[in-house]
């Protein structure tokens, strides 16, 4: 891609200085690979922004001092408004496990197209343990500036991050989101290999083996 952040002009960085947030460029200098902004989202994905979304994207949410301690081990991504089942179209089924007919296919949470917004998204579940605990335990397990992202922010961050850097996130273990299926279940993203990304769900009570909450920080 040509000339990244060019959508966003001087008076826009001004801005940001402003409130306490950066600019989008310097965001990326800081995040380097683990950053994924809306010259991504348009190449990999094929969406167009439409005038609101760049409104409101024209400024990170996040201040320079968190992007730096979550340099390493989060994803900062500019989500814009694009279902599962959106995703799964644009960049072809061989990246998605359990094709065709997949049971979500019919299900809300992934036909759910969202809004845009900045999301700074952990790159690996919080559980060490893996499978050593339940929904509520996990909850647990999270920080006050710490928030469960939906399947969605999950797909979106996992398929885009791969596309633009060829890294495979949650390769081996399922994050569970905040999102739930049609039976109360919460749903799981993850064990992206070579077969594809799966998502699946599992009861709040079951201890399954590879599976701990996602994670991403609160808007600072």
């Amino acid at each position: 891609m040509d000339n990244p952040g060019h959508l966003y002009n001087k008076e826009q960085a001004m801005s940001s200085r402003r409130r306490g947030r950066i600019s989008p460029k310097r965001a990326r200098e800081i995040m380097g690979q683990n950053f994924f902004g809306i010259e991504e989202a348009i190449w990999h994905f094929g969406v167009k922004p439409t005038r609101a979304g760049l409104s409101t994207l024209a400024e990170t949410s996040f201040r320079e001092v968190i992007l730096r301690e979550c340099g390493n081990t989060h994803v900062l991504v500019a989500i814009l408004p694009l279902s599962i089942l959106g995703i799964r179209r644009r960049v072809g089924r061989k990246l998605f496990h359990n094709h065709p007919g997949a049971w979500y296919d019919s299900e809300s949470f992934a036909k759910v197209k969202g809004e845009a917004c900045w999301q700074l998204v952990r790159k690996t579940p919080i559980d060490k343990n893996f499978g050593s605990k339940t929904r509520d335990e996990e909850q647990a397990l999270l920080g006050e500036d710490e928030g469960v992202p939906s399947a969605r922010v999950l797909v979106y961050t996992t398929i885009g991050h791969y596309l633009a850097t060829g890294e495979r996130l949650f390769e081996r273990a399922y994050a569970r989101s905040s999102d739930v299926d049609s039976d109360g279940d919460h749903v799981v993203v993850g064990f992206f290999n070579s077969v594809g990304l799966d998502i699946d769900r599992y009861w709040d009570s079951v201890r399954v083996d590879n599976t701990g909450p996602a994670s991403a920080l609160k808007l600072d």
